[in-house]
């Protein structure tokens, strides 16, 4: 059994959802990190800009202990400006881009943000982020109807704009303490920099949206990396 004094010491596991999505794909993981004695928490991504998002995201951020990010998806981006105003003691990216060492990083690739210019309704907004393909192909990434449904609710109408957008990264992030963890190959190229550059890395067999699907083992392997980081 953890102590309380070891618990204290650990820093605060601090979850990124993508902008694109709720801060309900995280409450399943969070929720088993804490029966294994870590904190938690699931800061707040949403805006229409970077720099909402960004503005939003600090401000929603333990400020009494040490943390632990570990983004997810579109959010990785948002790493080096978030470590820019307070470092953290470490980070573990999850099914997430990577950004640059320095400089700008789009947050959309370019084929992406021409198909979702097609997608856009006549106020400029986008369908949730569920939405942006065939239900047939976004449902077997979760476990069932339901949170499928859920997901569809809590995703927001971006507008068009952001999908253009960049934001900026500021130089020396990658000196922080790094870890990686893939779900499949959707992020093979990252995963494979994240190897390269000597970070911790594990793969789970899964989709996108696998924290859903397995929290427990998602759970596991997060816990595995911050051993190693």
């Amino acid at each position: 059994m953890t102590s309380s004094a070891a618990v204290s010491e650990r820093p605060i596991v601090t979850f990124l959802p993508s902008p694109f999505l709720g801060p309900s794909l995280w409450d399943p993981v969070a929720e088993r990190l804490r029966t294994h004695g870590w904190q938690t928490h699931v800061a707040d991504t949403s805006g229409t800009s970077p720099a909402e998002v960004l503005d939003r995201c600090e401000a929603s951020l333990p400020d009494d202990a040490p943390l632990v990010l570990v983004p997810h998806s579109n959010a990785g981006l948002y790493v080096p400006a978030i470590a820019a105003a307070g470092p953290p003691a470490a980070t573990v990216f999850v099914d997430a881009a990577l950004p640059p060492s320095s400089g700008e990083a789009p947050l959309t690739p370019p084929a992406l943000r021409a198909e979702l210019q097609g997608l856009a309704g006549p106020d400029g907004t986008l369908p949730p982020w569920p939405q942006w393909w065939p239900r047939e192909q976004v449902r077997p990434l979760v476990p069932d109807d339901e949170t499928f449904d859920r997901l569809v609710d809590e995703a927001p109408r971006m507008p068009v704009s952001y999908v253009g957008s960049s934001v900026e990264v500021p130089a020396g992030w990658e000196r922080g303490r790094l870890a990686y963890l893939a779900f499949g190959d959707t992020y093979a190229a990252e995963t494979s920099r994240a190897r390269e550059a000597g970070w911790p890395t594990d793969t789970l067999p899964g989709g996108h949206l696998h924290p859903l699907v397995d929290p427990e083992g998602v759970a596991a392997a997060l816990t595995g990396l911050l051993a190693r980081v």
